[in-house]
Order: structure tokens, then sequence, then C-alpha cells
């Protein structure tokens, strides 16, 4: 079972989360608190992953990160944003944010994204994930890019582009018709040959190397 806490100052987007999130057999909500209350409700109740508003009136989500990250073992945090183009981005993921999610995400989706998140993926809405590319991270020049992407096969780089454009593993699974496992081992091998540390970057390197601009075809088996 994976432990959720979802931190709003606004009850009514922590009542939301949590109906959508505990209507999943494998997902439960362990608290949901606003953010002054968040580090001691970690400490207490052990989430896996926490939820966590990047702006609220009591405390800055930031530093209710940077307190997470201290802890003997933090959860896993995703931020939470109204705003797509949300300037505190970048500084959260250079932080130890795990994930970016906006909070008119998908219900639908919502489960999925912190099964991933639980599973050790990072997670970016594909709004956030188009503002992440343009602005987050030097990554080096078109040059280099393209020659580290030359290093993948056919269907690692389609696999790519989908990471890039903000995908789940399980919406790539879906889109390529592959297995989820299969997409995580795709993804891994992408990250290893591109020799960088996370799906922002590899996302990067694929618009710096000008894949997400060349036609594909998105019904390959």
């Amino acid at each position: 079972m994976i432990r959720v806490m979802v931190v709003d100052d606004e009850a009514l987007i922590r009542t939301g989360f949590q109906r959508i999130l505990d209507a999943a057999d494998d997902i439960t909500v362990v608290a949901a608190v606003p953010g002054g209350q968040a580090v001691e409700a970690v400490k207490e109740q052990r989430p896996d992953v926490v939820l966590l508003d990047i702006r609220m009136p009591d405390v800055d989500g930031l530093t209710v990160l940077a307190a997470l990250r201290r802890l003997p073992e933090p959860p896993i945090v995703a931020m939470l944003t109204t705003f797509d183009m949300d300037e505190y981005v970048a500084t959260a993921l250079r932080s130890g944010a795990a994930g970016f999610l906006l909070k008119d995400t998908d219900p639908e989706e919502l489960p999925f994204l912190v099964r991933d998140l639980a599973g050790g993926d990072k997670v970016l809405s594909s709004k956030v994930t188009r503002m992440v590319v343009d602005t987050y991270l030097d990554a080096g020049s078109q040059e280099l890019a393209a020659r580290s992407v030359a290093r993948l096969t056919d269907r690692e780089r389609d696999v790519l582009v989908l990471v890039a454009e903000g995908l789940s593993n399980t919406d790539i699974a879906t889109r390529v018709h592959l297995s989820t496992g299969t997409v995580k081992d795709h993804v891994s091998a992408i990250l290893t040959k591109l020799e960088v540390a996370s799906r922002v970057q590899a996302a990067l390197l694929a618009e710096r190397a000008g894949l997400l601009k060349q036609p594909r075809d998105q019904e390959q088996g």
C-alpha cells in the first residue's frame, strides 16, 4: 500500500486529492494537512509520497521541502501548483523535488502519477515539462546533444520524445504498446546512455538535439 500525504493550504484541494487517491486500491492518504503541520505530520505518519503545495500563506512550500529533505528517511516529494509557469519549478527540482504536478491534473491520471513517484520515477506535468525544457539546466550545445542522442536505438529515441512531452511510464507504455516494466527499462537505458541523472535533463537533451521537431510514427509497436 502506497502511503500518501497531501499538504495544501486549501481544505477543498486536500479533500479532493484525498478522495481521488483513497479510491485506488493500492493507495491510502494517511494525512491531509496545511503547510504548518506538514513536517510533524510526516514524522508521525511516515508517508511514502508527499504532494506539497508550493505556494502557501502559512509557510512556503520550498521551506517545507527543505525541512523534509533533512529528515533521516525523507519521503518522496512532488510539488503542487496552479501555475504551469511557476517560477519556483527549477528551484524545487534542484532542491530535491521528485516531480511537479498541476492541481488540475486529470483525476484519472493522478493515481498513476503517484505510483510512478513511489516507484522512483520523476513525474512532471506535460505543461511544466515544456517550461522546464525551455528554462531549466544547461546541458551543453546542440552538437553535443545530437551526439549523445545518436547513442540511442530507434525505440529509445521514441521513448525519449515521449518522456520530453511529460508522459509517465504508464502513458508511454500505452502509446508505444509495451509493458510499463519494459518502458522503465528503456528509460533507465536512456539515462545511462545520455549520461544524465533525471528525466528532466534527458528531456532537455532531446530538445537541444532537435528530436521534438522531427516527425515520428507514434503507432510503432
